[in-house]
């Protein structure tokens, strides 16, 4: 009897929701902490940081971890830690030091967030469907829908609420990753191929071409979380824009540009270029970073963050499409590995953006240095698969 999906991937889906939930609540609420607990920029560059460095550790081990529980007990402990870190986010602050506090929730969502990301691109990317990259970006693209819900859920909660009850947002956020574990618990799954017999670290690294894929991660996430992490920020502060036109304009529209990328792209699969996509993005999400930091205008600033987030959100799931295709023997090992490739730049991008100068509009400016990477990379892609399959894929 041929097994329908359909629930495994609406269970992938709303797992990716809860990824962005985790990873977006808190900058929208880095102006609020700086007010209410006196928490400076170093501390909350610190809070980024400490997100990722978490994610990193867990994409290290997450993928054996997943190799001997299975995927349904990982992605189950995916949503708990999730639910537990949102629940720690809003009652911690109140009864320990607050900056403790939220480092704490931080630690439990990073760890919620970093099983997400490995286990459910192998999970979907070994589900019997066609059009393999399309599904991969249509997934990541639900990433994208999450930060808008969560931007929209917050800006309507602190509108009707009022900012000074923004603890309790985080507390009925958490339902949802609750609700989810039910979804996962029932819905049918499939091994990835590579997991039958999977190769060594040693032997993935080995790979041809494989370092190559690892460094393009690590600038799509560079990339992608200097704006995602920073944008609520740098429209208050930076630009002097209210809350509300700040995170509507700035953060909500580069969430919605990189869910447009990845929805098309999710539909029109293999009927594009994905490399030539790629390519062409980097240099338009170029152009974008030096709008936002260059421009005296804050309206035309937030524009270019808003059309940053449609060039940037095609690289992180399309370089995992990439490898997927070109590695078919990687498994869940090599998604590991490349989502802890990700999760290096995702720390790294927004780290130095808020370390690197009081301002933020500089650490964007000097963040053009990762889709040029992407460009460059790219391109060494595309010559170096030029390569016939058999040689792509010996050992060196």
């Amino acid at each position: 009897m041929k097994k329908n999906y359909n629930l495994t991937l609406t269970a992938c889906y709303i797992g990716y929701i809860i990824q962005s939930v985790v990873n977006n609540l808190s900058p929208l609420l880095f102006a609020r902490f700086s007010t209410q607990f006196g928490i400076s920029e170093i501390q909350l560059t610190a809070i980024v940081f400490i997100n990722f460095a978490i994610q990193i550790i867990v994409d290290s081990t997450s993928a054996i971890i997943a190799m001997k529980l299975g995927y349904r007990l990982s992605t189950i402990i995916a949503q708990v830690f999730s639910a537990l870190g949102l629940i720690f986010l809003g009652v911690l602050p109140f009864v320990m030091p607050p900056f403790a506090g939220i480092l704490t929730a931080t630690l439990f969502m990073a760890i919620g967030g970093g099983f997400v990301e490995v286990i459910l691109s192998p999970l979907v990317e070994a589900l019997p469907l066609k059009n393999k990259s399309g599904a991969m970006c249509f997934l990541h693209s639900f990433y994208c829908w999450g930060h808008i819900f969560v931007v929209l859920s917050a800006t309507l909660f602190f509108n009707l609420a009022g900012i000074d009850n923004w603890i309790y947002l985080p507390l009925i956020l958490a339902v949802i990753p609750i609700l989810n574990c039910i979804l996962f618990a029932k819905c049918p799954m499939v091994s990835l191929e590579g997991d039958k017999d999977p190769m060594s670290y040693k032997s993935i690294f080995k790979m041809k071409g494989f370092l190559l894929f690892a460094v393009l991660m690590i600038a799509s996430g560079a990339a992608e979380q200097v704006i995602a992490q920073w944008a609520s920020y740098f429209a208050e502060v930076s630009l002097n824009v209210g809350k509300t036109a700040g995170d509507l304009l700035g953060t909500c529209l580069f969430a919605f540009g990189m869910a447009v990328s990845r929805t098309v792209y999710g539909f029109l699969g293999d009927k594009m270029n994905l490399k030539a996509f790629i390519l062409g993005s980097s240099l338009l999400l170029t152009a974008s970073y030096l709008v936002a930091s260059l421009s005296p205008t804050p309206y035309v600033a937030l524009a270019g963050i808003a059309c940053g987030g449609l060039f940037v959100g095609i690289m992180w799931p399309g370089v995992y499409a990439l490898a997927g295709n070109e590695f078919k023997t990687g498994g869940t090992k090599m998604f590991g590995m490349l989502a802890l490739a990700g999760d290096v730049g995702c720390a790294l991008g927004p780290t130095v953006s808020g370390a690197i100068s009081s301002d933020i509009k500089i650490g964007i400016l000097v963040s053009t240095i990762y889709p040029a990477v992407l460009f460059v990379g790219t391109l060494t892609l595309i010559t170096f698969f030029k390569k016939p399959k058999e040689e792509q894929k010996t050992l060196v």
